[in-house]
């Protein structure tokens, strides 16, 4: 790597969130790595710096870890008498956690630690209970032993290399510390228990992650790995010699349909699509047409009708019809993979309650290390109380040791963002990791764009007039043929839905090619464009912007001037729909908590007030600036401290950055996904309440995991200090929370609209 260069890791095996600390703690330490993150929702590892990529695969692999080779070919499946048992396995449920232990040598011999551990704890821990008499024998000992050996030797492993490389003691450091305790103290019995407990709660722990990283990945095979491309036929050597062909495209053949690996589909070749299949890339219809079901990109319920020119992205299905595409994307640039990588790296972006949490947990271990040594050695110095013995003050601090581990709190975080974010994704919405959710959850007032946002966004001209004329637009006159003629060239380069309206009148009238493409083109958002058409200088903006007094509309909303040379020749008057989703949307914001909704726009009043009532907005400013739609958000945020801004992500940049949460509107659009906050895929309003409600259900989630795993200490942690604790309730007690706020957190999966109410 270069001194700036940036390279990303998908690490195996890790499993829990302190796994991710220790990697990124012990590759930041390796020379030339200038800066190292790591991302345990994703299992990503992205490091900046000169340190090669061997040097850190070296590392990982050192600190008990692996690195993944994604463009390696999968391996061929194991003839192992484990792997066969696995392969006959489900991979959910009970059986899909038989299959994941089966799935690692680590976790195998966790299984089979708790199969050794089983007689010790029947004989020499319940029985006593119920009969009331204790049952030794040496052979339980040496089965305790050995489940202690093969679940824990993993465990001992990773806390050696931590403590070698990091220099630090890690969770897996405390419950060694706690088992060589237990033997020390010849409590065989529970030193083998601790291990299995912890091993077998680790092993839960790692697969609730894995189906919740799975739950992401998914999103990949939505596209097919191969496409139909339509090709010619390249130095055929059926025809070479046929009327003086000699080589090259084949004059007689044509073109043939080829299979081919997605990878190697070229940007403008065509692709056929036939009825059922998956769409491989995006592209753009050149021939056919028929209904695409978009919602694995979009979570669009409804398929869309696509015809000639229309946009279509890879991972969408072909209901009906057959499809030519010309591809204007490379596999690796579709709009789905950036949605996969825009979702990986999202969860990077942790909560301000998440980084608090990892900086408690580097303060906590080893203050609760320090902790368990006074517990053990303080009462027999100065009181004279038992040292050893199961009611020993020795005892008592191992079990302080492992009650006292943070993995419910560490993890607590993580699975529910990582959750969120997955079911987010799955309907459509891009939510930029926990910082986003976290803030979401605050929200309390939301300010809406008009044009796009709560309309369609395809506004068409109504009423088109010239300064000595005055026809509606089916009529026909030279006049205003002109004014529209003049207003398209300036126009067609630009973007916004009022310039596209034009551009298209013009088309259905045989306008839009009367003038060359405008030179000299400023843009002022908000109000206008200016040009030369032809030699000729011409303004073509709101009237406010060109500096006309009359601004009544008789017809449409919003009115365009157009002036040439300092003189106005004509108007054009625009009218668009509410989205019909709009007024229930807003509705059931409401019902979120939103207290109040704005609306801001740079159109007219009377369109504002219109498009507003409908919609049913609290509160509507027109005829804005951009930068005076940021004055009104920074209101908002004063009064209510968490506001919401959704608009395109271009013209209402400024009120977007002023908002503490951005959402921007557009399917594909690529500069609203990396910059907004969240991004509404499919321009859907009711994904607004639906993501608004699962923000809020992640953050419940993450106070009550938080609140439950503490209580679960405090109550074990008395019983510990008072001498009713064991070092297998202590266990039990850190895994079993650890495992609940994990579960919960997947929970946040099964979250669609339809429970958001919406």
């Amino acid at each position: 790597m270069t001194t700036n260069a940036s390279a990303t890791y998908r690490i195996a095996g890790m499993d829990c969130a302190e796994c991710a600390r220790a990697i990124e703690n012990g590759v930041a330490r390796l020379d030339g790595v200038r800066e190292c993150r790591i991302n345990f929702g994703a299992a990503l590892l992205q490091v900046q710096g000169t340190a090669s990529r061997s040097a850190v695969e070296r590392r990982v692999h050192e600190l008990g870890y692996a690195v993944v080779d994604e463009t390696a070919q999968p391996a061929a499946p194991s003839s192992s008498l484990r792997s066969a048992w696995a392969a006959r396995l489900s991979e959910r449920g009970v059986s899909g956690f038989v299959r994941f232990l089966l799935a690692r040598s680590e976790t195998t011999w966790a299984a089979l630690g708790a199969l050794l551990i089983v007689p010790g704890v029947l004989f020499g821990e319940l029985w006593p209970l119920v009969s009331g008499r204790f049952i030794t024998s040496p052979l339980l000992d040496v089965l305790s032993i050995a489940a202690l050996i093969a679940a824990g030797w993993p465990i001992v492993r990773s806390a050696w290399r931590t403590l070698r490389i990091n220099r630090t003691v890690n969770i897996n450091g405390l419950m060694t510390i706690a088992a060589a305790g237990a033997m020390v103290i010849g409590a065989y019995t529970e030193a083998g228990l601790v291990m299995v407990l912890f091993a077998i709660g680790e092993a839960l722990e790692a697969f609730t992650m894995d189906r919740a990283r799975v739950a992401l990945r998914e999103l990949m095979q939505f596209a097919p790995a191969q496409a139909t491309v339509l090709r010619a036929c390249v130095d055929c050597r059926e025809h070479i010699g046929q009327g003086g062909y000699t080589g090259g495209p084949c004059p007689f053949c044509g073109v043939h349909e080829v299979t081919l690996p997605v990878n190697e589909v070229l940007v403008g070749e065509v692709v056929l699509v036939k009825t059922g299949e998956r769409i491989p890339v995006d592209g753009v219809v050149c021939s056919g047409g028929g209904f695409v079901d978009q919602a694995p990109i979009t979570g669009e319920s409804a398929p869309i009708e696509k015809s000639v020119a229309a946009e279509v992205f890879a991972g969408t299905v072909n209901l009906d019809g057959v499809l030519e595409l010309t591809v204007t994307r490379r596999a690796a640039d579709t709009l789905l993979q950036r949605i996969v990588r825009l979702v990986e790296e999202s969860q990077a972006r942790k909560a301000p309650s998440e980084r608090f949490v990892d900086r408690f947990a580097r303060m906590y271990t080893p203050a609760v290390t320090i902790g368990a040594v006074l517990v053990a050695l303080l009462p027999p110095l100065l009181f004279g109380a038992p040292f050893l013995g199961e009611q020993g003050w020795l005892y008592r601090a191992l079990e302080l040791l492992v009650v006292a581990c943070p993995c419910a709190l560490v993890v607590a975080t993580p699975a529910s963002v990582v959750s969120a974010i997955a079911a987010a994704a799955r309907q459509g919405v891009l939510v930029k990791g926990g910082a986003a959710i976290e803030a979401l959850s605050r929200v309390r007032a939301i300010a809406f764009d008009k044009t796009g946002t709560l309309t369609r966004g395809e506004p068409r001209v109504a009423l088109l007039r010239g300064v000595v004329c005055a026809h509606i637009l089916d009529a026909r006159c030279v006049a205003c043929d002109d004014v529209l003629a003049l207003a398209c060239a300036l126009e067609r380069r630009s973007s916004h839905p009022l310039a596209r309206a034009v551009v298209a009148a013009a088309h259905e009238r045989g306008l839009d090619r009367m003038y060359e493409a405008a030179e000299d083109v400023q843009t002022v958002p908000g109000r206008g464009v200016r040009g030369m058409v032809g030699g000729r200088h011409v303004i073509v903006g709101s009237p406010a912007f060109v500096g006309s007094e009359d601004v009544r509309a008789d017809v449409g909303e919003s009115v365009i001037e157009v002036v040439v040379e300092g003189r106005r020749i004509g108007r054009m008057e625009m009218v668009e729909a509410l989205r019909p989703e709009a007024a229930n949307a807003l509705a059931a914001l409401r019902g979120c908590g939103v207290v109040e909704t704005m609306m801001l726009t740079g159109d007219m009043s009377t369109a504002a007030e219109r498009i507003g009532r409908a919609a049913g907005v609290d509160v509507i400013y027109a005829e804005l600036l951009p930068e005076q739609k940021e004055v009104r958000v920074r209101e908002l945020v004063e009064r209510y401290g968490a506001v919401a801004m959704v608009g395109d992500g271009v013209n209402d940049a400024p009120a977007l950055a002023a908002a503490t949460v951005g959402i921007a509107m557009g399917a594909g659009s690529a500069q609203a996904m990396e910059t907004a906050d969240v991004t509404l895929m499919g321009n859907d309003l009711t994904k607004l309440p639906f993501v608004l409600r699962l923000s809020r259900a992640a953050m419940r989630t993450v106070r009550v995991g938080i609140g439950f795993a503490i209580a679960v200490k405090v109550v074990v942690l008395l019983l510990v200090l008072s001498g009713l604790g064991s070092l297998w309730m202590a266990v039990a007690a850190d895994v079993g929370a650890a495992l609940a706020v994990t579960l919960a957190g997947m929970q946040l999966l099964r979250v669609a609209p339809k429970a958001a109410g919406v």
